[in-house]
This record gives C-alpha cells, sequence and structure tokens, in this order.
C-alpha cells in the first residue's frame, strides 16, 4: 500500500485504506469533481468518435470516478489519465494523480518513466489539437506559436504537481524517521530511568549491609567484652570486691568507647543527610531520594571507615590486651617488618581481628588462642586460631546472628584479598585472611 504527503497516522480512524474518515471524504468529493468533469467532456468525445453522446457521460464518468483509489493505487489513476489524454479529458485526474504518484512510496525510476509518459502525452495531444483548431479556423500564426504553447501548456500540467508531491513526500518521510527516533529515544529514556532505578536500589541496599557491618563491627566486640567482664564482676564481687572494681571499671570504659563509636558513625551519617532536610519545599523524585540516600550512606561509611579516628594495626595490642583483661589467655605475634597501609586496608585487617577474638569470647570462652600477624611485601597476612575450650569453662551466654563471618569475608573479598575459616583438626576454630597491600 502506497500513502500520499497527508499526515501519516498510525491509528486507522477511516473506511478501508483510508487512515482518517475526513481523508475519505475528501478523496470522495476529488473523484466526484473529477467524475463531472470527465462526463463533461465525454460529451464532444462521443461527438468527434461518432458515438451515442450517452457512451461518452458514462465513459468519462467512470474514468473521473477512478480518481478515488489514489491513495491505494496511484500508478493505476496516473495510467488511466495517460489512456484518457488523447480524449481530451481528465485534467483533474492528471493532475492529482501525478500528484499523490510522487508523494508516495513508489520508487523514483516508475515516478519519473510515468511523468514522462503523461508529459509526452499532453504535448502530443496539445500540438494535435491546436493545429487542427487553427486548420479549421483556418487561422495564420507563426511556425514556433504552436510548439511554445503545447511545450508550455504540457510542463504547466506536469512539472508542479510532480514537484509539490515530491515535496510533501519527502517531508512526510522525514517527519516519519523524526517520529521514530523521538519514539526510540523516548524507549532508551526509559530503559535509562529503569536501569537507573535498579542501579539506585542495589545501592542502596549495599550501603545498608555495609552500614548494619559496620555497626556489627563497632557493637559487638565491646558490647561482648562488657558482657564477659559483667559475668566476671557477677562472680568476684563478693569474693574480692578490689577485682570486682577494677571490672566494673573496664565495664564502664568499654561502654563508654562503644558510645563514643557510635555517635561518630551516627554523627557522620546524620551530617551527611542535612542538606536534604534544609530544603523543605523542594519536590524530589523518588529515584533522585534514593541515590542520593545511597551516596550519603556511602559517604558515611567511606568517612568513618577512613577518617583519622578509625581502627588500624597499630591499634590490635590493644585490642589483644582488652581480650586478656577480660580473661582470655592470648598470644600476639608479629612478622616482618610494620608499616603503613591504605585506611581501608588496616581497617579491614583491624576488624577481622576483632571479630575473630569476639567469637572466641562467645563460643570458646576461656580457650587460649593465637593472634598472628605477618607483614609481607604486597600483602598483609592475619590468622586468629583458639584453642578447644577446657570443660570447666563458662560461657558468658552471648547471642550470636550468625553475621560475623560473612561480614568479615565481604570485606576482605571487597579489597581482593582471600578469607578462608573452619575448624582445626584439634577442635578448635581458626580464621585466616590474606589482604593486598595496595
Amino acid at each position: 500500500m502506497t500513502t500520499t504527503g497527508e499526515e501519516h497516522l498510525t491509528a486507522r480512524g477511516g473506511p478501508w485504506w483510508w487512515d482518517r474518515r475526513r481523508s475519505a471524504v475528501f478523496d470522495g468529493g476529488l473523484a466526484a469533481v473529477s467524475a463531472v468533469e470527465c462526463g463533461l467532456e465525454g460529451v464532444p468525445f462521443a461527438r468527434e468518435a461518432g458515438l451515442p453522446v450517452a457512451v461518452g457521460v458514462v465513459f468519462g464518468l467512470l474514468a473521473g470516478a477512478v480518481l478515488v483509489v489514489r491513495r491505494k493505487w496511484p500508478i493505476a489513476v496516473v495510467l488511466v489519465a495517460i489512456a484518457v489524454t488523447p480524449a481530451a479529458m481528465g485534467f483533474l485526474m492528471g493532475v492529482v494523480g501525478l500528484y499523490s504518484l510522487a508523494a508516495s512510496e513508489v520508487p523514483r525510476r516508475i515516478i519519473g518513466s510515468l511523468a514522462g509518459m503523461q508529459l509526452v502525452g499532453v504535448l502530443i495531444v496539445m500540438f494535435v489539437r491546436m493545429r487542427q483548431d487553427l486548420a479549421r479556423e483556418d487561422l495564420e500564426v507563426q511556425d514556433w506559436i504552436v510548439p511554445f504553447a503545447s511545450i508550455t501548456t504540457a510542463l504547466g500540467m506536469t512539472a508542479p504537481p510532480l514537484l509539490l508531491g515530491l515535496y510533501v513526500g519527502a517531508r512526510r518521510r522525514l517527519m516519519e524517521s523524526l517520529r521514530e527516533r523521538a519514539d526510540s529515544l523516548e524507549r532508551e529514556l526509559q530503559l535509562l530511568a529503569e536501569r537507573a532505578e535498579e542501579r539506585a536500589e542495589w545501592a542502596r541496599g549495599e550501603e545498608r549491609t555495609r552500614i548494619a557491618r559496620e555497626m556489627h563491627d563497632v557493637v559487638a566486640h565491646r558490647v561482648s567484652l562488657m558482657v564477659v567482664h559483667a559475668a566476671a564482676l557477677q562472680a568476684v564481687a563478693r569474693k574480692d570486691p578490689e577485682k570486682a572494681v577494677k571490672n566494673a571499671a573496664l565495664v564502664g570504659d568499654m561502654g563508654r568507647q562503644a558510645l563514643t563509636e557510635l555517635r561518630e558513625m551516627l554523627g557522620v551519617l546524620r551530617a551527611g543527610g542535612d542538606g536534604g532536610r534544609r530544603r523543605e519545599g523542594a519536590s524530589v523524585p523518588l529515584a533522585a531520594v534514593g541515590v542520593a540516600a545511597a551516596a550519603a550512606a556511602s559517604r558515611a561509611v567511606g568517612e568513618v571507615e577512613g577518617s583519622g579516628e578509625g581502627p588500624s594495626l597499630s591499634e590490635i595490642g590493644e585490642l589483644v590486651g582488652q581480650s586478656a583483661a577480660a580473661g582470655m589467655v592470648v598470644d600476639l605475634s608479629v612478622v616482618g617488618e610494620s608499616r603503613s597501609y591504605a585506611p581501608e586496608v588496616e581497617s579491614t585487617a583491624y576488624r577481622v581481628v576483632q571479630e575473630a577474638l569476639t567469637n572466641v569470647h562467645k563460643h570458646a570462652a576461656g580457650a587460649r588462642t593465637y593472634v598472628r600477624l605477618a607483614h609481607r611485601v604486597s600483602e598483609i597476612a592475619m590468622q586468629v586460631e583458639n584453642e578447644p575450650p577446657s570443660g570447666a569453662a563458662s560461657s558468658a551466654g552471648l547471642p550470636s546472628g550468625g553475621n560475623g563471618l560473612v561480614g568479615m569475608k565481604e570485606r576482605v573479598s571487597a579489597l581482593g584479598g582471600v578469607f578462608v575459616s573452619g575448624p582445626t583438626d584439634a577442635g578448635g576454630f581458626r580464621v585466616s585472611a590474606v589482604i593486598p597491600a595496595s
């Protein structure tokens, strides 16, 4: 199916091959006018051909009515117009048909061929009829008048509709191309928006996990030690008041340290959200809120981990000392020359040792524990291994959420390291990690 230069609509609302009802009415009106024109021109044609007038009128009506299918079959309309040209009829049909053909999707070679045929047909018919009329009226004119008039008439009947149809067809195809590009761009933008929303949701989930892991690392170790000291305090309160006072002081110090670390982390997170709270009148899309929340959480955790107040390897000795003060028999050994690493490397190494000692307090109270650090050329290795707990050792009854080992593995893997944990052959438990130095 071919189409003319009228605006193309995707939704079809007209009968048969018309896109719109208005187009059907318009083409019907053109066909009616063309039929009347050809019917009137059929009268002199019938007289010249020696046919009954009724035959000429019916022939003209049928030929002119062909214009109704100009959108569906423009080639057929032009061929009919060329065929009736010798009968001196179909002026409107020839002009409109050629315009419809030029504006359609028909190949240019066919348009050029049919336009050339119509031009030659009109030229010959006009030349012959003008010579006949001059001979009949016994008029003498210069020889160039008839050819010039014939050429001018033929060009006037073919060139304007052809050029107009080509322009309208090219414009329509350009508009369709622009519409398709706009639709494609809209689909791409929608896809990008969906992907951005997915990335924002993923970022929010990742930051929630990171914040939960950081909170667990900050709180779990010190609270575990506080519980251990509280249990010891309860056991020696009456027998050894001096030791009870010492344990109570340790519990207070650890509680204050835990609160200080919590305030630091929550203060950074709260500071990251103040900017959005000040702009109360702003309307922000949900996706932008999610991205901003994820970015703020990432900045908060990064500031906590990378700040100068965060944990580092230089604090491992103090960490081991706190566990020893809680009654754990723990040995610390360091191999290699100690040096400084990136803040995230030192923080992760510290957290691995901290969580491993916390697990010993929870699950193997009283077991002898060995903490080993190895400074190598391009990496740092750490291992926390405990012996089986003695039967006489009492547990403090610390709850366990089962996330400690998972959090350690996530931290180490995020830095490209290797994490291994599991029971030993002697019945104890071993946690090992190797983290690249850079």
